[in-house]
């Protein structure tokens, strides 16, 4: 949700991976260069205009910074690069062929997603290029209309977020995935300005309901103890929202007693991201999920719009503007 090696010991990434589609291929300008490769679908200048549906690409800005979402293939790429350098370069994952092939990072839903982007229009150029604003953090955006037309969302391969949805069919979903921030950029300017967008977006597509996997760095839950069990005392969803993970994927997160937890010592060991959706008042499946690709520890994330703190909602719309230094 993020908001997008880490400076910190621990951070978390919001991103959906998925394995779970059998491969195909198709002419894939995501890609370029008109070869064949991995990912299906075409996402023109064409469809990618007709996913805003009338709203301004160009969603807000914060001094040098501004936030929009993804207009071209190209919007894409940089993005898939930026996933690329973060995720494969300073963190631990493994990319598949596809990746690895093209330094990108890059599956299935790149080509159904909208791509929001974080360019910084105070980069210093490349030696012998022309200036260019730098893409410097990125989410990806995946509406429940979109996801039901193609092959879902990806939280249903970890997560059993059917009951959810059926039990809300009046509510409009979205998914965050593959958020994050270039390293010198990990900073609340950056994250405000994403959170902006999202929430600008979420307006404007009148969502109700935010859903995504926040990951903590690591692949033993006994090492995450304490802040998987935080987590489970302390912020688990109330019934109508909890998720449970799937059979076979499920990792119990009570890894210590509620009086065995220290709250404060907990939040301060929280990956940032985590702790930024605990003031908007998002609240924690049941049951956590180890991804040994990316290196992680899932803990899917649930934020109702409705339980959305109102100075926050207040702080990140409705222009951004009144935020630039």
């Amino acid at each position: 949700m993020t908001m997008s090696r880490p400076a910190a010991p621990r951070r978390s990434i919001i991103r959906f991976a998925s394995e779970r589609v059998a491969p195909s291929f198709a002419l894939n300008p995501l890609l370029g260069g008109g070869v064949t490769r991995f990912i299906p679908g075409l996402q023109t200048r064409a469809t990618l205009a007709e996913a805003r549906r009338g709203l301004d690409p160009v969603l807000g800005r914060l001094g040098s910074l501004e936030v929009r979402l993804a207009t071209t293939p190209k919007d894409i790429r940089r993005a898939q690069r930026l996933r690329y350098e973060v995720f494969y370069g300073e963190m631990s994952a493994i990319p598949n062929a596809a990746s690895l092939l093209s330094r990108r990072d890059l599956d299935e839903y790149d080509a159904i997603c909208d791509h929001l982007l974080v360019l910084d229009h105070a980069a210093k150029p490349k030696p012998f290029r022309k200036p260019k604003p730098q893409v410097v953090g990125t989410y990806r955006l995946l509406r429940q209309e979109v996801a039901e037309r193609h092959f879902g969302f990806y939280t249903a391969g970890e997560y059993d977020i059917a009951p959810l949805i059926e039990a809300n069919p009046g509510l409009r979903f979205l998914e965050l995935g593959r958020s994050c921030v270039l390293a010198p950029h990990r900073n609340k300017r950056t994250v405000e300005l994403l959170w902006h967008g999202i929430w600008t977006y979420v307006l404007h597509h009148r969502i109700d309901v935010m859903i995504g996997c926040a990951s903590l760095e690591g692949t033993d839950p006994d090492k995450l103890a304490l802040p998987l069990s935080f987590l489970h005392h302390y912020a688990r969803a109330p019934e109508r929202w909890r998720v449970r993970a799937l059979d076979g994927r499920y990792v119990a997160m009570d890894r210590l007693s509620r009086e065995a937890v220290d709250p404060k010592a907990a939040l301060r060991g929280l990956p940032p991201l985590v702790k930024g959706y605990l003031r908007l008042g998002a609240s924690f499946g049941d049951g956590a999920v180890i991804d040994w690709q990316f290196g992680t520890t899932d803990v899917l994330v649930v934020l109702p719009v409705s339980a959305i703190n109102q100075r926050y909602i207040e702080h990140f719309g409705p222009t951004a503007e009144r935020h630039a230094a």
